[in-house]
């Protein structure tokens, strides 16, 4: 069975992209195939001083059938060809009917062009990001709408119901869920007391706390999402280090990077590890869940008790404790929460308006108070607490549990949750996403708290992060319509091929570390799923970077890119050298195989 259609408009274009809708088999071609659909796209060279005579070139694309004529699959390619003829063939057993759909598309621009155009909006974003011209949310506003205007320009113009469809809503419906979650949590007082048990814990010492802390950050992230983990975590921290008058900061920069390091070890512990072991090809070559985790694993333990002596060389010469008294940081911090409540409040009515007044001279104040506090201030830095037995019964008093009944329900609701998130990755059969399992925990937890005022909780929710992500969303499809990240692969590929045969394998799992990693520290690290240790480079490298960078900045501790990158980035850098030593001993030196 065989169409064709004739495209002479198609002349002096810089290529042809065509998408094809049918009942295709998802994945890599698989050759043996015996129903399959022929594409032919069919080129005539004029004759000129070089060549003598009319020469008609051909370009083959094969893709397989599904042997259920009932899933919809959509794939594309580009031809960089001054097109004729194409012809659709169908080569099937009985005489059944394939349903398809195809549109082409005529592109003015070539490949090493769009690649251009992407690079230079993914390095205006982050100059907009490194140098704080504007918030994070609005620079990748702004670049998804520069990456979507290049689209257009080029005659590739998604539709509106296109780029919607780029959004990952499960992602957004995890972050969405979990916030609600932790918003009712934080009401109960378990924070504070979980900073308090911290506290003791480390016995008023700095770097055991810490560790502690990073340690179990990593643990949790082994078996849970990171973003959940990161929400859980940042608020008992920010409280932990009120109490011992550190700077927050710090430690969670140090916190979400163990995380992330910490959530590459199983099968389960980040999303691109699930799509990993969910890709029915790379299971059929030896790559299920056990396998995964227990080579993973090992390697994620070397990486991560050889992280703990790097960080503290990195911190070696960092003033950790705040360089005033505690009193005089939490004044600081105090004005600083009224002057954003006060500017969060839009002036619709008098009653608003006179609100924020109130808040304003509130601010004023304590403005005046500091001045004064810090005119007979005598600095005295501790490094260490020496009177910490006395403050642990003093702290004890101040950060009970407030609201008992309510933390029960906060914890069987969020145990429920954590369950079915290990039942989902385990029992992949009940059919339920991460993110409607936390949608249906925080509707559920909202009717047993009883929450009265619900826009307060509303208020508690990161909407400038969901929003980022988002624009976020759309920013990396777009780059990926622009070639940038297949041009990355193409390079890396042609890379490999030029080194000789008995050395390609080692050059293939140093180059693809080196690329995964510096580009995925870059762009979305779902892409690049192949690295060991991925996501630490940079700010917006992983989805829980951003999470905590949110919710620090929502309690008065915001942290700018840069100071993320002085820590983050020479932490990727070691870990994926010792990933990549890791790699090269296992499988060029043992000779494992997955």
């Amino acid at each position: 069975k065989g169409d064709a259609l004739n495209l002479t408009d198609f002349r002096d274009n810089a290529l042809l992209k065509l998408q094809v809708g049918g009942p295709f088999v998802s994945g890599m071609v698989d050759l043996t195939n015996e129903e399959y659909i022929l594409i032919q796209v069919e080129q005539t060279e004029e004759a000129g001083p070089r060549r003598r005579r009319v020469q008609t070139v051909i370009y083959n694309w094969t893709i397989p059938l599904h042997s259920e004529r009932s899933d919809q699959v959509i794939t594309t390619k580009t031809f960089e060809i001054d097109p004729i003829i194409i012809t659709v063939q169908a080569f099937v057993q009985d005489n059944s009917m394939v349903p398809l759909s195809m549109t082409h598309q005529s592109l003015y621009v070539t490949t090493e062009r769009q690649v251009v155009i992407a690079a230079v909006i993914l390095g205006g974003v982050y100059v907009l990001i490194i140098f704080e011209i504007v918030h994070r949310t609005l620079a990748a506003m702004l670049g998804s709408l520069a990456a979507l205007a290049a689209l257009a320009m080029i005659g590739d113009r998604p539709s509106l119901s296109t780029v919607v469809e780029w959004i990952d809503y499960e992602t957004l419906a995890l972050l969405f869920g979990m916030m609600i979650l932790v918003a009712i949590f934080s009401e109960t007082g378990f924070f504070d007391y979980c900073a308090v048990k911290a506290y003791q814990l480390s016995r008023g010492k700095v770097w055991p706390m810490i560790i502690i802390l990073c340690l179990i950050a990593a643990i949790l992230s082994a078996f849970l999402d990171n973003v959940t983990t990161m929400m859980l975590f940042t608020p008992v921290t920010i409280r932990l280090c009120e109490v011992l008058n550190l700077d927050p900061r710090h430690v969670l920069i140090a916190e979400v990077i163990f995380t992330n390091i910490g959530g590459a070890a199983t099968a389960v512990g980040d999303p691109p590890n699930v799509i990993i072991v969910s890709n029915q090809d790379l299971r059929k070559s030896g790559i299920d869940f056990a396998s995964f985790t227990g080579y993973m694993f090992l390697g994620i333990c070397l990486v991560l008790f050889t992280s703990f002596p790097f960080l503290r060389l990195l911190y070696w010469n960092k003033k950790l404790y705040n360089k005033e008294s505690s009193e005089i940081v939490e004044l600081r911090h105090e004005i600083r929460v009224w002057r954003q409540t006060a500017q969060r409040i839009s002036p619709a009515s008098r009653e608003e308006t006179a609100v924020k007044c109130l808040l304003m001279q509130k601010v004023l104040n304590l403005e005046s108070v500091l001045r004064k506090q810090l005119k007979t201030f005598q600095r005295q830095i501790s490094q260490e607490d020496k009177n910490w037995e006395n403050n642990i019964q003093e702290l004890h008093k101040k950060n009970r549990i407030t609201d008992r009944v309510l933390l029960v329900k906060c914890i069987s609701v969020l145990g429920v949750v954590i369950f079915m998130f290990f039942l989902n990755s385990f029992v992949p059969s009940i059919h339920l996403e991460l993110g409607w399992i936390a949608i249906f925990g925080a509707l559920w937890l909202l009717v047993l708290a009883d929450i009265q005022d619900f826009e307060i909780i509303l208020h508690r929710v990161e909407w400038a992060t969901l929003l980022f992500f988002a624009a976020l969303f759309v920013l990396m499809e777009a780059l990926a319509q622009l070639q940038l990240i297949d041009y990355i692969g193409v390079q890396t590929a042609l890379l490999i091929k030029a080194v000789p045969e008995e050395q390609r394998l080692a050059m293939a799992i140093i180059l693809v570390m080196w690329v995964s990693a510096l580009a995925s520290s870059l762009i979305d690290n779902i892409p690049f799923t192949a690295t060991m240790v991925r996501g630490n480079g940079t700010l917006i490298g992983a989805s829980a970077n951003v999470v905590c960078a949110g919710i620090a900045e929502q309690h008065g501790y915001g942290f700018s890119f840069m100071e993320f990158f002085r820590l983050g980035f020479p932490m990727m850098l070691m870990t994926c050298t010792i990933g990549m030593c890791y790699l090269l001993a296992t499988i060029i030196g043992l000779g494992w195989t997955l």
